[in-house]
């Protein structure tokens, strides 16, 4: 595979499509005007505003053109995510071969920036993942991290009789902490971290925003939290946050400092904010769709006006899937290079297993509409038809069509 200006040998893991690969070096994050960059543009200069370092320049330094081709190391084995754990698997992920792959979060490049000896960034791209398909969810979308880290001055020095504050101590670890961590230095992490999230979410909806937090599990984070606000009388969870796991830091060169990481998506937070109904709309190359982000400032309040909704076309497939090797990812991804965004939505409505043969057969719904015109009938038999051939060929199913 060719990419980015580099070769990658092919191997039994390579399983990037050409549909795929198209995408990157896209960057809509650093469109300017684009509905993701102006959500960029905000959270920055959110951060430049309001956290200044010593000698009066930002506190925060933001990366916003790394490469999206990374490491497994670096996407999984940095961030202490086990060897047989679920998120690494190829059903879920897109590799280019054994030793590299598309990065699956922005977490990827924590150990590295934390190395290079930086104690507070932000990292913002494109992510690449093998999912369902529906309004919300897309192959590629776009994260933003953030890591700040403390030395123990930096942490106590506002604390009354914080002198003999200790960051670290060899405990045990509870749902509250972990075992190398005090509870004074968790306490004030955690809630730095809160306090800073929940200043960035007012900025950007407004104030009196309503803010919960519910605990979850991360690997690379301990105690873990994802944050939900209260937006038109819904609860919606915006990103997921903790501090981060000791070891990873430690690993890092940093040992002597604890910190905090977050991760949120961009085009979460501009469905939410601009009203867009359908996560393909942000590859709109259509003028109708970007005119309506250009402002004088990034600031300006938007509320997306739908390009006329065009009627969807609905069309059923059904196969006997083969042995234990299919993935239903294989035939969404499969689904989405076949048909690209003509697609928004494949549902699986049924499934049944044939009481002589054992067989196993499912039926999919796929739901036919573009964002920005009407579809012809002849035009998604055609899609749909090599779609079917597609995934006798390439699936190996047997079609029951």
């Amino acid at each position: 595979v060719e990419l980015l200006g580099k070769t990658y040998p092919q191997d039994d893991y390579s399983n990037v499509t050409e549909k795929i690969l198209s995408k990157v070096g896209k960057n809509l994050h650093n469109r300017k005007h684009h509905p993701l960059w102006l959500i960029k543009e905000q959270v920055k200069d959110h951060f430049y505003k309001h956290y200044i370092g010593r000698r009066g320049t930002p506190l925060f330094s933001v990366y916003d053109g790394l490469s999206p081709v990374v490491t497994v190391q670096q996407n999984f084995d940095s961030l202490l995510i086990p060897q047989n754990h679920a998120s690494r698997r190829k059903e879920d992920n897109y590799y280019l071969n054994r030793d590299h792959m598309l990065r699956a979060h922005t977490s990827a490049h924590q150990w590295d920036l934390i190395h290079s000896g930086l104690d507070a960034f932000l990292a913002v791209g494109d992510v690449y993942r093998r999912d369902t398909i529906d309004n919300t969810h897309y192959p590629v979308f776009h994260q933003m991290e953030g890591v700040r880290l403390f030395s123990c001055h930096e942490l106590f020095s506002n604390i009354k009789d914080g002198e003999g504050l200790q960051l670290f101590e060899q405990g045990h670890r509870t749902a509250h902490k972990q075992e190398c961590h005090t509870m004074e230095a968790v306490r004030l992490v955690e809630f730095n971290l809160k306090q800073v999230l929940t200043k960035l979410m007012t900025h950007i909806f407004g104030d009196g925003l309503q803010v919960r937090w519910v605990d979850c599990y991360f690997p690379f984070t301990h105690p873990s939290f994802e944050m939900e606000i209260n937006f038109q009388g819904e609860w919606m969870e915006v990103l997921g946050c903790g501090v981060m796991e000791q070891q990873l830091v430690n690993s890092a060169g940093a040992q002597d400092k604890i910190g905090w990481a977050f991760g949120l998506g961009l085009e979460r937070l501009a469905m939410i904010l601009y009203d867009i109904p359908d996560i393909r709309l942000f590859w709109s190359e259509d003028e109708r769709f970007l005119k309506q982000f250009i402002g004088p400032h990034i600031w300006q309040k938007i509320k997306f006006q739908p390009l006329s909704r065009y009627p969807p076309l609905i069309n059923d497939i059904s196969f006997w899937l083969p042995s234990e090797t299919y993935s239903e990812n294989d035939f969404y991804d499969l689904v989405r290079t076949v048909g690209g965004d003509l697609i928004e939505k494949v549902v699986l409505v049924d499934e049944f297993a044939h009481p002589k043969t054992k067989k196993v057969s499912h039926c999919y719904r796929i739901v036919y509409r573009h964002p920005e015109r009407t579809l012809t009938q002849d035009e998604v038999h055609r899609i749909h038809q090599a779609i079917e051939e597609s995934a006798v060929r390439e699936l190996g199913v047997e079609g029951r069509f």
